[in-house]
């Protein structure tokens, strides 16, 4: 199976070569310069030479506090440039799989968001991404469309990361308490992606295309995810670090976050018999490969 993923250096896409090269499958990421979003003709291009039986939609801009700020080029990547890619994609006849984000929901409700539930996304970035993924199904009927969140991995930057290297310097941090969402390992994302692509290739079945949360089981907040990345880094020999937990109000950010970040795996299970291992298990495993190499 040839599989194409767009983008070069997100945590998904690094993953995603990391289990290709584990497990003999072969991926190729394509970005700029030899693809643009907003140049179809490069996108057609690109595909189109690859023949991939897959493609991977993971290219995003994916700052959201300066999203705020940027609004028209959040747009232009996450909502016109998915749109056009997948109308490329199209064009060449491979099934799509698009990378979205819990941030497509307000996080005003109690409960884990099921796909069904409505979408209000009270940012740019969650604008923006839901903007794209309504591109997405327009331009492409065979899509899969896979929210994920709080997104973590050996590589790139992402909190888990951010923490450990705050604990170099620090004893003790402020983290926040009242934020609630499940942690992703993009390794675990890549394994899942490589069993739907496997799955929509060999079927036409309808019920396999769609929208879908695939996150890490179990849940957490801010707090609790540091409290438990410096809990294994203290197993491992490291520096004690203390964790105060304080509210959102006390550390305020350009966009706003939902409070409620957890997404409801449920639909995904049932469909494709996958579930994400438990975070705290995934966690480690990550902690273990950085650790390793000295990060």
């Amino acid at each position: 199976m040839r599989i194409a993923v767009t983008g070069k250096q997100g945590q998904i896409v690094q993953s995603l070569l990391r289990r290709g090269a584990e497990m003999d499958v072969e991926i190729s990421a394509v970005g700029r310069p030899e693809m643009d979003l907003a140049d179809p003709a490069s996108i057609a291009a690109a595909f189109s030479a690859l023949r991939p039986d897959v493609i991977v939609s993971a290219a995003a801009y994916t700052a959201v506090d300066k999203a705020e700020s940027e609004p028209e080029l959040a747009f232009s990547v996450n909502a016109a440039g998915a749109g056009a890619g997948c109308r490329g994609f199209c064009a060449i006849g491979a099934p799509v799989i698009h990378i979205s984000t819990e941030y497509v929901f307000s996080g005003d409700r109690a409960f884990a968001y099921s796909e069904e539930d409505a979408t209000a996304p009270i940012s740019v970035y969650g604008r923006s991404k839901l903007a794209g993924e309504e591109a997405v199904a327009a331009a492409n009927p065979n899509h899969v469309i896979l929210r994920t969140a709080w997104v973590y991995s050996p590589f790139g930057a992402n909190f888990l990361k951010t923490m450990l290297r705050l604990s170099e310097t620090r004893d003790h941090l402020r983290v926040v308490a009242d934020q609630t969402g499940c942690p992703t390992s993009a390794l675990d994302i890549a394994d899942a992606i490589l069993a739907i692509a496997t799955r929509v290739v060999a079927d036409p079945e309808p019920s396999l295309r769609g929208t879908f949360h695939l996150t890490g089981s179990g849940e957490a907040s801010w707090a609790d995810f540091a409290e438990e990345i410096f809990a294994e880094l203290s197993k491992s020999g490291g520096r004690t670090v203390g964790v105060e937990r304080i509210p959102t109000a006390d550390y305020p950010t350009p966009a706003k976050r939902p409070a409620n970040s957890r997404l409801n795996g449920d639909k995904l299970a049932r469909t494709y018999g996958i579930r994400l291992p438990e975070w705290k298990q995934s966690m480690a495993i990550v902690m273990q490969d950085l650790l390793n190499k000295g990060l």
